[in-house]
């Protein structure tokens, strides 16, 4: 019974979502003034494959083995891009770099699933406050003060046991698995979906240019198309699967796309 009322509730807000994107409005439809103009894109790492890690609360795993490149867009145009956009929006500008960093490879690697930067603000305001979780403060490396690290997924109430992957090496514990970074990937995941979005030669969770071109990839897998009503409620819902999760991202990037073109 639950799972066919949330099923409902999932068909009535697509519903919702088709209308405004017929009107022209909200999370799909942004003006060219409000969206990052794209530069060039360079071949980086190619992505690690590991076995997906099982399915717990605020943490991503993939839907499917998937190896794409990883890229970095032009960073000029996107740096006065986000250092406009931050007052209007309430994002720092270190954080909407990244996000439309993701959104500008995505539109030249995976044309076809029209992902809006806006769609991973919404996700990344939920995970980590837009890396500024705990009171870190986002540097211009694009990593937190301090590490952003949840709580140790031990099957506790509300919470899925996952027994440690990494040996500790991105989450400190050598015990059980923890999400970690701003997008809050758990360690097993990031090693398939890893993305070097600064190019600096490296993958690193904690840094919110990787983690959010990680997370792009991960809701675009499966040649998923993002600025459909329906291709967006099953990415973000893959990304967390829970309804209430699924109406705040789409609240708060609607809100972040209206802002960014002043409606």
């Amino acid at each position: 019974m639950v799972v066919d009322r949330s099923r409902g509730l999932i068909k009535r807000l697509a519903l919702v979502t088709l209308v405004l994107l017929l009107a022209g409005g909200g999370v799909w439809a942004l003006s060219a003034t409000s969206a990052p103009e794209a530069g060039p894109v360079t071949t980086e790492i190619p992505a690690l494959q590991v076995q997906p890690a099982p399915v717990e609360p605020g943490a991503v795993v993939p839907a499917a083995e998937q190896s794409v490149p990883q890229a970095t867009a032009g960073a000029d145009p996107l740096l006065t891009w986000a250092n406009k956009m931050s007052s209007p929006t309430g994002i720092p500008a270190r954080a909407l770099q990244a996000y439309g960093n993701a959104e500008l490879v995505l539109r030249q690697t995976t044309p076809g699933c029209r992902l809006s930067w806006a769609t991973l603000a919404g996700i990344g305001r939920i995970e980590s406050n837009h890396g500024q979780y705990g009171g870190a403060v986002l540097g211009p490396d694009g990593r937190p003060s301090k590490p952003i690290i949840g709580v140790p997924l031990d099957g506790s109430v509300g919470v899925q046991r996952i027994s440690d992957t990494d040996g500790g090496r991105y989450d400190g514990d050598p015990t059980l698995d923890r999400a970690v970074g701003p997008m809050q990937f758990i360690p097993s995941t990031w090693n398939k979906w890893a993305s070097d979005a600064n190019g600096d030669g490296r993958g690193d969770p904690q840094q919110i240019d990787d983690a959010a071109l990680a997370a792009a990839r991960y809701l675009c897998v499966g040649g998923r198309d993002m600025g459909s009503p329906s291709g967006w409620w099953a990415g973000v819902l893959s990304y967390n699967n829970s309804v209430p999760y699924g109406q705040k991202v789409f609240g708060l990037a609607d809100s972040y796309a209206k802002a960014a073109t002043g409606r």
